[in-house]
């Protein structure tokens, strides 16, 4: 762990690979597990916002979920997180004609309707952050799920925090990003 500004930063990040392998997951990490994405609680109005336009791109399931317990929801750990579909897929998941999860709202973005990507979590994937009052801890999360993205990261040789570049400068800015650079180098040239 280092510190960098108002962060606590896991040195996992600069010394694990990682590289989503859709055709292995097929999206896996957005129909699996017991909760939805964690949101920011700005994101709750976002994602209010944008529903009507991001509405055409869902599944008639994730529809149905969305306008029963709303566009957000208030998890089981107090904090807000995306619906899920039956306790199981995020409710914003759709399917290519392969099987795989896409995101409904990354969907939307693509197309030009709205100008918001998708949750900041999401984005961030495999890094997960927490909020506390003093700090923000920026860790690896490592889920079996993943194991093929790790595969080919080590194949390609990118490290996580290369892998979710554009995510890290969306939530904590370009400076901090070329801080966590100039960490990486120096931790490669030991």
């Amino acid at each position: 762990m280092f510190q960098l500004g108002k962060t606590i930063v896991s040195e996992e990040i600069l010394k694990k690979d990682f590289v989503c392998n859709l055709s292995a997951c097929k999206g896996a990490c957005c129909i699996a597990g017991d909760a939805g994405a964690p949101l920011e609680e700005a994101e709750t109005n976002i994602l209010e916002d944008i529903y009507p336009k991001v509405k055409p791109y869902l599944r008639k399931e994730g529809i149905e979920a969305i306008e029963a317990q709303g566009t957000s929801i208030i998890g089981e750990d107090g904090g807000y997180e995306t619906p899920l579909i039956d306790g199981a897929d995020c409710a914003y998941v759709t399917f290519d004609q392969k099987g795989t999860a896409l995101c409904g709202i990354e969907e939307a973005y693509n197309q030009g309707d709205i100008d918001w990507k998708k949750p900041v979590s999401c984005h961030l994937y495999p890094v997960r952050t927490q909020d506390y009052s003093e700090f923000s801890a920026v860790n690896y999360h490592h889920w079996y799920i993943c194991d093929d993205a790790c595969t080919l990261g080590k194949e390609l040789q990118v490290p996580v925090y290369k892998f979710v570049k554009e995510a890290l400068i969306r939530k904590y800015g370009e400076d901090w990003y070329a801080e966590l650079e100039k960490i990486a180098s120096q931790l490669e040239k030991k």
